[in-house]
């Protein structure tokens, strides 16, 4: 059961969306390239910041507001409900903040955490991971594969060369850079990422930052994804996360996946309604409202359990996150995997409750198709990541399938 304040919580988010970010879709459809319909989306991100939300994905030991998974699951399901592309600019910063959040010292927080901290402006954060050719293998041993970024150590200060792609926020607003960049690199010569993989924080605006292309993506259409390269960008031994070698663990804790269900869950929610109000008043030539054909009516049905799944699954992956219990992380790759995947299912058939008309883009169905088809493959692929994830959990000798029944 929802606490207190996540039910506050929960109103506040929905109250927000549907006074302000429900308008976003219109204001930034109409603009012919990426970089454009992002920086429409800056006013609404600036009023999600000025509403203490980017506050909420930062722990209140921290000096955030966040009470834990739970909330920002609460968070994501609402905001996305209201807009998906403006939402997922709000938690790609919250993932650019994930390894300074989890693994930075007292010192990094001190002098990169307080832009973040404030409710006025529109700080943007990026994890710098993917990689072109794919990133599912960056733990590969060997010097021409795995993960290729290299980050080299001159005089007291590492240098940082390679190629990243499909980076939220990494041009900035401006094209400078966001105002912090997590860049994932190999450290050193050891060819096992075990031992080399590593974090550095790289504040903005970034010199050695080069733009190569600005992808235009099919869903989200208001949120930018380029190709760029690092050349010869120095950072100080001070921005060096933790120790060489520790990077492969704070990617992984970095990218949780739970959030994936939540988002899910909100895009699901709002093609339902849609299609449940065509159902209610539509006949379609008929005597009757379509939702009074039993088939209509048992397909709306099913779609309705798979929503109430997939929320009930993430919010319990992100209890279990909360409190540290066993089982935790299988539970949220399962609600990554089961959410999205459920996502596309689920506004497919409801596009067929609707036929043809959903086709048109004066319904949202056919936008929401195009968002949700993402979710299977961003924040871990289900195939290249998540299930191979399952699949290292149980191979492990020591896997208890069922310490998650009490998770």
């Amino acid at each position: 059961m929802a606490s207190p304040e996540q039910k506050a919580l929960r109103a506040t988010a929905r109250d927000f969306a549907g006074d302000v970010l429900v308008t976003a879709r219109e204001v930034t459809a109409a603009l012919p390239t990426a970089t454009e319909r992002y920086r429409a989306t800056r006013p609404f991100y600036e009023q999600m910041v000025a509403a203490g939300f980017l506050r909420r994905l930062v722990p209140q030991a921290l000096g955030g507001d966040g009470t834990g998974a739970c909330g920002a699951a609460v968070l994501a399901e609402e905001l996305v409900a209201g807009d998906p592309s403006v939402a997922l600019n709000l938690f790609s910063t919250g993932l650019g903040l994930a390894p300074l959040l989890r693994a930075g010292s007292a010192d990094q927080r001190d002098r990169h955490l307080p832009p973040f901290l404030a409710t006025t402006g529109a700080p943007l954060a990026s994890l710098a991971l993917s990689e072109p050719g794919g990133t599912a293998n960056l733990d590969e041993p060997g010097d021409d594969v795995g993960l290729r970024t290299t980050a080299r150590h001159r005089d007291g200060h590492w240098v940082v060369n390679g190629r990243k792609q499909w980076v939220s926020h990494a041009t900035g607003w401006d094209g400078a850079g966001p105002d912090l960049m997590a860049v994932v690199a190999r450290a050193g010569d050891d060819p096992d990422p075990a031992a080399s993989l590593a974090v550095l924080l790289v504040p903005g605006p970034i010199e050695g930052l080069r733009i190569d292309e600005l992808l235009d993506p099919l869903g989200h259409r208001a949120h930018l994804l380029p190709k760029f390269s690092l050349v010869d960008v120095r950072v100080p031994d001070a921005d060096f996360v933790g120790e060489v070698g520790d990077g492969l663990g704070i990617v992984n804790a970095a990218f949780g996946g739970a959030l994936v269900g939540a988002c899910s869950a909100g895009v699901m929610r709002v093609a339902f309604d849609a299609a449940l109000a065509f159902a209610r008043t539509d006949r379609r030539g008929g005597r009757v409202p379509v939702v009074e054909h039993q088939g209509v009516g048992f397909l709306l049905a099913d779609v309705k359990t798979r929503i109430e799944a997939v929320r009930s699954l993430t919010l319990r992956a992100c209890a279990a996150l909360d409190t540290g219990a066993p089982g935790a992380e299988e539970l949220s790759v399962h609600a990554k995997v089961f959410g999205s995947e459920a996502a596309v299912q689920c506004l497919l058939d409801l596009m067929r409750v609707i036929g043809v008309d959903s086709y048109g883009h004066h319904l949202p169905l056919a936008g929401l198709v195009q968002d949700a088809l993402a979710y299977p493959l961003f924040s871990g692929g289900n195939i290249g990541f998540r299930r191979r994830r399952l699949q290292t959990l149980l191979a492990d000798p020591g896997y208890d399938p069922w310490v998650t029944i009490d998770a």
